[in-house]
């Protein structure tokens, strides 16, 4: 994620975005994502690229599956797809902390690719359809596992896609958050395992998402 398409994000956010889309609830939690204040709504309209990968992901799950002789191919030579379904299967009855782990772990190992090269435009978010045909950047893997923890049984209300600035790097950047067992997990594209949010201090979150509500948050 650019510079340039967290600018559109708020653009869009402003300028397309109705009166009633933008209002926010009066609650704010001073306990918010990365020790912000958050406010939280359930008008998700302004949110363009987010409702259309989950109307993509729709459209998707009408369509027959790929056959295997054209299907792109994990070094295993099953459909990245399949080896999805598979790992699934696997993980189904495991405990949550380790179904956690095993798709963190799976969808990073994925190659990075920024959406000017994917799509030809500064941002863009896939359906994972579309992230197992050709890869991704930092949402977009959020969203992958996001999606597969719904596949799992994980309630949505329990999970969120945050978009932060990375005060490290200064850019911007976007991670999943799953609330287990009172803790919050991190779950990122540049952490090769999964960590407590209180553990994480170089993030500052704009806003996060899921298919329930989304947050404003500030510092």
């Amino acid at each position: 994620m650019t510079h340039f398409s967290l600018v559109s994000i708020f653009l869009c956010l402003i300028f397309s975005a109705t009166n009633d889309a933008l209002a926010l609830s009066n609650e704010t939690d001073k306990s918010g994502l990365f020790g912000s204040h958050e406010t939280m709504s359930r008008q998700l309209v302004a949110f363009k690229k987010w409702n259309g990968m989950l109307s993509r992901v729709k459209e998707d799950r009408k369509k027959k599956p790929v056959p295997y002789t054209i299907c792109r191919k994990t070094v295993d030579q099953k459909c990245y797809r399949e080896d999805w379904q598979d790992l699934l299967e696997f993980l189904k009855d495991k405990p949550a902390d380790r179904q956690i782990a095993e798709i963190n772990l799976h969808m990073n190992k994925a190659p990075y690719i920024t959406d000017i090269i994917n799509w030809g435009v500064p941002d863009y978010w896939e359906s994972i359809r579309q992230f197992f045909k050709k890869d991704g950047d930092c949402e977009d893997y959020a969203i992958a596992k996001y999606l597969s923890l719904k596949e799992l049984g994980f309630d949505a209300d329990l999970m969120r896609i945050v978009v932060v600035q990375d005060t490290n790097l200064d850019v911007p950047h976007a991670v999943l958050v799953v609330s287990l067992n009172g803790d919050r997990l991190v779950l990122d594209n540049q952490i090769s395992y999964v960590v407590k949010e209180k553990a994480v201090l170089h993030y500052r979150p704009f806003y996060s998402i899921n298919e329930k509500a989304w947050w404003l948050h500030r510092m």
